[in-house]
Formats: C-alpha cells, structure tokens, sequence
C-alpha cells in the first residue's frame, strides 16, 4: 500500500494545542480511569469505520494516523510520548474516520467510550485539554478536506449544495471534486464505475459508491445513529435541535437525565443558517449560527446526551410512557417530551418556486451558498433580523444585495444596528414595498421579475439568486392532533392553555399546567415552535434550560 505523506498544514503554534504533550502526572490520571497494553509494530489499533473506538494515550512506542481510501493512505499524524488519538467523534461515538497503527513497539492507555466520558465530565483540567484538542482537530479537518468521504459533484447541481450543507451542518469533514474543474475527476469517475450524469456521488470509506443520496442514506453510510440505543425508555426525549432543544439537550444530560435529541438532518435550525448573531450575551465580536450550534452540540455530548438524526413522522399519545415514531418505522419511548421543531420560512407563492431549490433559491445564507455567488447580483427577500445578518453578510462577496421588503421599512422588524449597517453598505440597496412576482429559468434560476407596490411597476433582472428569509410556519404537523395549538398552529402553554384545551386533551392532574407545559402533562414546547415566543436566540436557549427544570418536576411526580 502505497502512503502520500501530506499532514495537516499548521503552524508551530496551533500543533501546540492541537497535539499537546501531557505531563506524567497528568497520563497517570488518565491511567485510573482506562488499562495499560502493549502494541506492536504494524498492529492496527483503530481501523477506519470501527463503530467501538478506543481512545489511546502513548507511553511508549509510536501510533501514526492515516487515511485509508482505495490503495493509498494519507498520514496525517504521528504520535509519541504524552499524545493521544481521537477527535470530537470521540464523544459521540460514531465510526472512526481514520486508521490508527502502531508504528514502534510500546506500551499505551485504553479508554472506552464510556470512560472517556466520565473523564471529561470529572477531571476539569484534562477536559480542557482533551475537548480543546478534540475540537481543534476537528476544525484542521473540516479545513483541509480531509475525512471518510469525498463528494463528487458540481456548482450547478442542487443536490451537491444539498449534501455539502447537511455535511457542514453535522461538523462532518469531506473531500469535494469539483466535475467542471477537477483536471482527475475522470480518472475517479472510471475507477468507480460512475457516469458524469449520476452526480452527486458520495464515496465513503473508498469503498461505498452512493449517486444523489438522500439524507437519510447518507446517516446511514456514515454511521451517525449506530451507536444510539433505540429500545430504551429515555427520562426525556428532545425534538429539534436548534438553540431551544440544544440548551435543554445540555442541561439535561449535565444534571444526569438520559436525554436522547431527535434531529431531521443537522443541529442548529433556523439560527445555525444564520451567517453571524451579533446582539447574543457574550459574544460582542458576533458568532455564526453554525458555530454556535455546533459548540452547543458538542457540549451536550460531553455530558452523554445522545443525538440520532431521524425525522419524528408521528407522536402517540394515548399511553404513557409517550412514543415517537419515526420515519423508517423506529419508535422511541419517553418518560417526558421537549418540542423544539422550530419553524420553516414560508416560499414564496410561485408557481415554478420549488424547480429553482438550491439551484438559485435559498433558505439560509451561509459559507457554503456564498461560494455560489460572489461577484454577483443577489436578491434577500424578508424584513426580519436573520434578512438583515444575510444581506450583510453576502456584500462582502456578492456584486450587489438587493433587499426587498413588502412594508414601507425595517424599523419595526430589525434591530437597530442591523439597520445602520444596510443603511450604509454602498453594495446593499433597500427596496421597500417590493415583492418577486415570477421566476425564469432552465435547471437554474436565470432572471427574476419583481413589482413595486407603490407605483405598480414590474421589473426584470438577470439575478440568479435568491435568499428567501420571510414569515415561518411551525413544524407540528406530526403531532397528530395529541396537543392543542393556536390559530396559526403554534402549540399552546402555560397560562394560554384554555380550560377547554385542557378537557379536550384529558387533563387529569391537580395542578396546572407548568410555564412551558403542554396541554399533554410532560410534554413541554420550546423556542419558536411555541406560540407567543419571543423570536431570539438568547431567549430559545433560556426557554430550552428552563423546560428542564419543570421536567425534573414531572419526573419526580
């Protein structure tokens, strides 16, 4: 087998806290919680795909790092004295990305999943320097491409922006061939019996050939849900994995529930889409919504809450405990329930709208949809806070951001600094009392008509793209009719529970229902899911900490 002696590309600095040495004293701490062994020279410690991935500590000898694809092998790493494998994979426990082989003859400490975790949950300094490594390392392999699977695919094809955000979204690395102008794309293409009309392709492991995925086919490749124990009945079952089911995700499992988090594709929601969030506590430079999810999903899974990536299709309610069912036929049993679906922008009322998806239409306006656009014209339509972060965030790159609104303004939609910054961004013009009225295109949206509202005039423009950022609607169509909603069908809590909600619903309790609570004792609704939510991020990750705090409650009832 032949290697390609690459590496990661980082300086002496970062190789510091992405590779640190640790102390004696520190390896014998280590030491209590896992078992000492011998390795030998060529001994595979970790192949890549293991499902049960060990986490190692050299004392003596030598492991290197590679990653296998077909007949080569990439090294990455190598590691002596005081070092240790793994990255953030590691707390989650999902399939290994890469091969890890002992080199020199030594000795080495072992932890299991199990007890990787509770040496991060107990020993504060090692912590530190394990969940800093672990996700430092993480972030070199997302940059430099490098991970168990390459997508193959092109900048006009829906499907490839498609599988690129469900990768990014999920902190997932890969290598991306672009088929336009990768000079050796054929060559990959013949050896895996691919036609150029199949794209996208993804290529897991070297080995596993799947055209044009679904999300649900990619999980599986990957191995996201297999470490999941689905037979279980869970203290509390989290649906939705934006900021509210996230905060109630962590301070669940930190308080020792057994939380499981149910996602449809990738953690974040409608704020993990959101370029940067400046007015969030604590972060006065400003955050991306990926990033922040991102640091969230990785802090409930220091604490052992589990994530499955699957979609709930159905709640039975008529029993407890509560069941959820999910889309390939799975059940999940649960003692308590927090809903946190969040909401979806609206389309616009288009006729053609949904042809043009990812193929010059947009619902989130990240790195991955930026790519497509610099240098061009691009429209946001929407008034609120997430249009206002898009519209900025894209004239760092685009030709121009046309924003159109159908009121007279933003002042009573957007925050105040959002406004000053359209305001005076000379490549963002506000087009109030606007609305796109038709589409045109081929396989991609080519130009745009809109009308002004004031005047009445319609107007054509070769824009390609469109970032769609309107009104949403909540995502409780699955609820089977098991929890009362408002008019707009938002679900229903607290105090704005009417008596009758509540009789409809069987209500059998003493007590009312908790701030949060449902009209299903148990069954608490968070973030933006929740009618009457304030729509902000700090007030999602407050709502999803104190549902938390009601279920311990009905828990001990």
């Amino acid at each position: 087998m032949s290697n390609e002696r690459r590496g990661l590309p980082l300086t002496s600095s970062r190789i510091e806290k992405i590779f640190p040495k640790l102390t004696s004293a520190q390896i014998d701490r280590i030491a209590t919680y896992g078992r000492t062994r011998s390795i030998q020279s060529g001994e595979v410690l970790i192949e890549q795909g293991d499902t049960s991935v060990p986490f190692f500590v050299v004392i003596t000898g030598e492991v290197e790092i590679v990653r296998p694809f077909g007949a080569y092998e990439t090294l990455l790493t190598v590691q002596g004295y005081g070092e240790f494998t793994g990255e953030v994979d590691m707390l989650s426990g999902r399939r290994s990305l890469f091969r890890v082989r002992a080199t020199k003859q030594g000795k080495v400490i072992e932890l299991d999943h199990q007890q990787i975790l509770s040496l991060v949950q107990t020993d504060a300094e090692l912590s530190d320097i394990l969940m800093r490594a672990f996700i430092l390392r993480r972030v070199e392999l997302i940059a430099a491409g490098v991970g168990g699977i390459v997508l193959i695919g092109s900048t006009h094809s829906a499907g490839t922006l498609r599988i690129k955000e469900f990768l990014m979204r999920n902190g997932h690395p890969y290598s991306y061939i672009d088929l336009e102008h990768d000079p050796d794309v054929q060559n990959l293409l013949d050896s895996f019996q691919i036609s150029a009309s199949e794209i996208p392709v993804l290529i897991c492991r070297g080995q596993i050939v799947l055209r044009n995925p679904g999300n649900q086919q990619i999980v599986d490749c990957l191995g996201f849900n297999e470490s999941i124990d689905q037979i279980q009945v869970h203290d509390v079952v989290v649906i939705g994995a934006g900021p509210s089911g996230l905060a109630a995700a962590v301070y669940g499992a930190s308080e020792g529930l057994d939380v499981m988090v149910l996602e449809t594709s990738s953690p974040g929601g409608q704020a993990g889409s959101s370029s940067r969030i400046e007015n969030y506590l604590g972060f006065p430079t400003g955050i991306s919504g990926q990033e922040l999810a991102s640091r969230a999903y990785i802090q409930s899974q220091k604490f052992g809450a589990h994530m499955l990536i699957a979609k709930a299709t159905r709640f039975l309610c008529d029993h407890k405990p509560y069941i959820i069912e999910l889309e390939n036929g799975a059940r999940i049993s649960t003692r308590t329930v927090v809903i946190a679906t969040g909401a979806q922008y609206r389309k616009l009322p288009l006729e053609n709208m949904s042809r043009f998806a990812g193929a010059g239409v947009y619902y989130g306006a990240t790195f991955v949809e930026a790519q497509l656009c610099g240098g061009e014209e691009v429209i946001v339509v929407g008034g609120g806070n997430s249009a206002g972060q898009a519209a900025v965030f894209l004239a760092q790159t685009a030709k121009h951001v046309h924003m159109l609104v159908r009121s007279a303004g933003l002042a009573d939609t957007m925050s105040r600094y959002l406004i000053r910054r359209i305001e005076n961004s000379p490549t963002i013009t506000l087009r109030p009392q606007t609305e796109i009225v038709a589409l045109e295109g081929d396989n991609h949206l080519k130009s745009v008509y809109w009308r002004n509202g004031k005047t009445g005039q319609t107007e054509k423009h070769e824009i390609s793209h469109i970032f769609v950022m309107t009104g949403a609607d909540p995502n409780t169509h699955w609820l089977n009719g098991c929890i009362a909603l408002d008019d707009k069908g938002f679900i229903k809590t607290g105090s704005e529970l009417s008596p009758e909600n509540l009789s409809t619903a069987g209500w059998l309790l003493m007590r009312p229902p908790y701030l949060l609570e449902t009209s299903l004792p148990g069954v608490f609704a968070v973030g933006d899911v929740r009618g009457g939510s304030i729509k902000r991020v700090a007030s999602a990750v407050g709502e999803g900490s104190v549902a938390i705090s009601f279920v311990h409650k009905v828990l001990e009832e």
